[in-house]
């Protein structure tokens, strides 16, 4: 998984690079010193009037003229054609041309004089064009004209006549759209890479990341289908981009809501499940429209633009209002996910503002280009946190994979202890009772026999007492005596045991130093507690190498008493000490482990719970908690 999120995170970078780096230098091209033209004339007309009619002057010919820089006059109610004319400079010069960004016509025809030089026709309701083509010294003086025809609202120019050079126009016109061509395929390009990638996730991570591969490329065709140069270049094409512009639009809404849904609700607000399923509705109710008024040559084509922008747009400004909204809340709550979709969405709505500052403050001549990086950060926001969400589920499988594998070591530990403890309390009592007759006689004997006999004799009861010892280990842990329990205070314990421990650390050539406060108090059986402490502290003790150190503290936390035995002994193998305390497992070479077995069991009944932490070569930190009393 972090290998597919480094694979987004440089392809995203390149792409923004990319995109930068050629859309500053169509800005820098577009800016090049194009000359418009000063003024022009509009002639609102019948659609059936050639061009004879109009290059022929008349009195009924009611030219208006709008001056370069002043608003265009709106078009009169039922006009659906008009007539565009403006004279070319007396001298032009050599591989020169016209550049018209922006025009409001499905229909387009253009003269030099009456010879027909372009013709462009749009059989969808799609009415914004631009217009490029080149002229010749001869040309020179020429008026040219512009027949322009719609069935929908809009028909005129709303942007400069520009000429220039024509390899200079070439390039403004080319790098026009093409930052929403890069942009747009920067999109689907990472879509594709994280739909591919889907396959390899589990099914928890399933449903987060193809909702963000869906916005993702919704907004890349959003983007390329917005672009009027592919509906100019592509005519034939048209209707397909229309469509794909609505559906993507369609799909992207509910998408939306879903990963908020997904990533932040959790199923606390129904209403918002309610909210999406209602879009979904909605969303599927304009597509089917979208095709019933296509196969009907748009027939419908102004309920169809109700519905999918007048409907659609109010749908969309609460759906953001509720977003925006719920994020304050989860912010406000400390959910840092929330911050980070608002600090996106508040970045696309900041350049939106300022898009709209600039077009309105240039009297409506600017064209919006900021709301595109605002997009990109806002997806940018999304990735980050879908990346977090991974994280975050990464952290708690890999806690519960932890927590099942120290389950069930418990529960074969607890079968084992079982299953031993049964065993133990069945044999201990049985092979007791001969080992002290055996005894008895052997010391019987030996009272009787000479000086070597007596030697070998007094072996063989040390064995005996060794094995009986074993014995009484065994019934120990298979039946814990703890019948008895009183408040203890832990330095008064421990300093009980401290005659027994300080000299064998001594014969070891080690030393102990000891901190208890003489608060604390715990309740147990205090023979078995000191039984507990002279087991790890002797096994330090066993552990010591160059200069043995033990330091013995203790301290009260969190309504628990905590004692730390630490030691600088030869240490333990990570391996080993998740074996520490099973049976018959020992560290050391003639060791049975049953001494641990009996510390583990005797703490368990007393409520406690201990910890090993060990390097090898540095030492061993014992840590023993037990609940902590009061005592008056």
């Amino acid at each position: 998984m972090k290998r597919i999120s480094l694979v987004l995170w440089k392809t995203m970078l390149v792409m923004i690079i990319c995109y930068g780096f050629m859309s500053s230098h169509a800005y820098a091209d577009e800016q090049a010193d194009l000359k418009p033209i000063p003024a022009w004339n509009i002639l609102w007309s019948d659609s059936a009037e050639g061009i004879d009619n109009v290059v022929i002057p008349s009195p009924s010919n009611k030219w208006i003229t709008v001056r370069n820089g002043d608003l265009p006059p709106e078009k009169p109610k039922d006009i659906s054609s008009a007539w565009v004319r403006f004279q070319l400079p007396p001298d032009v010069p050599k591989d020169y041309g016209i550049y018209i960004e922006q025009i409001y016509a499905q229909h387009l025809w253009v003269y030099i004089g009456d010879r027909l030089v372009r013709e462009i026709n749009f059989d969808f309701p799609y009415d914004e064009q631009r217009s490029l083509f080149p002229i010749s010294s001869e040309d020179g003086g020429e008026f040219v004209y512009l027949r322009l025809g719609t069935s929908m609202d809009r028909l005129g120019f709303h942007s400069e006549i520009k000429l220039d050079h024509y390899s200079a126009l070439t390039r403004a016109f080319i790098f026009r759209d093409l930052q929403n061509i890069i942009l747009g395929c920067a999109f689907l390009f990472i879509a594709a890479i994280m739909l591919i990638c889907s396959f390899f996730l589990k099914q928890i991570q399933l449903a987060s990341w193809i909702s963000l591969s869906l916005l993702i490329l919704t907004l890349g065709t959003i983007f390329i289908t917005y672009s009027p140069f592919m509906y100019a270049n592509f005519t034939k094409y048209g209707d397909l981009f229309l469509d794909l512009f609505d559906i993507s639009l369609a799909v992207f809404l509910p998408t939306l809501t879903y990963f908020f849904e997904k990533i932040f609700d959790n199923g606390n607000f129904k209403w918002i499940r309610a909210f999406r399923k209602f879009q979904i509705i909605y969303s599927a109710i304009t597509i089917t429209f979208m095709f019933i008024n296509q196969l009907n040559d748009y027939r419908f084509i102004k309920a169809y633009f109700f519905a999918s922008v007048t409907i659609l747009g109010s749908i969309m400004i609460i759906q953001f209002i509720l977003i925006i909204g719920l994020s304050i809340v989860f912010v406000k709550r400390g959910n840092k996910e929330a911050g980070i979709f608002s600090s996106g969405f508040a970045l696309l709505a900041l350049m939106g503002t300022l898009d709209l500052i600039c077009y309105y403050a240039s009297s409506q001549k600017y064209q919006f280009f900021l709301w595109k990086w605002g997009v990109v950060g806002f997806i940018i926001a999304l990735i980050v946190i879908l990346g977090r969400r991974f994280a975050i589920n990464q952290e708690h499988m890999i806690n519960y994979s932890k927590e099942l594998e120290f389950y069930n070591h418990q529960l074969q530990l607890s079968d084992k202890m079982e299953m031993i403890s049964s065993l133990a309390a069945s044999v201990a009592h049985e092979v007791r009772n001969p080992l002290q007759v055996t005894r008895g006689f052997l010391q019987l004997v030996a009272a009787r026999t000479d000086d070597k006999n007596k030697e070998y004799m007094g072996i063989a009861i040390e064995e005996l007492d060794r094995a009986s010892l074993i014995i009484t280990d065994f019934l120990t842990f298979a039946k814990p005596q703890l019948d008895e329990f009183v408040d203890l205070n832990v330095s008064k314990e421990i300093t009980q045991i401290e005659g027994i421990i300080v000299p064998l650390a001594t014969l070891h050539g080690g030393r102990i130093t000891v901190s208890i406060p003489n608060d604390l108090f715990i309740k147990g059986n205090s023979s078995k507690l000191k039984q507990v402490l002279i087991n790890i502290i002797k096994n330090s003790i066993e552990a010591f190498q160059v200069d043995g150190q033990i330091h013995i503290w203790s301290y009260e936390k969190a309504g628990e008493v905590y004692i730390h035995i630490k030691d600088n002994g030869e240490g333990i193998e990570p391996a080993q000490l998740t074996k520490l305390g099973e049976p018959y497992y020992s560290t050391k070479t003639k060791g049975t482990g049953l001494g641990l077995m009996v510390t583990f069991r005797i703490i368990e009944i007393m409520k406690g719970h201990i910890e090993f932490k060990s390097q090898k070569y540095i030492g061993t930190e014992v840590v023993l908690r037990f609940p902590s009393i009061a005592v008056k």
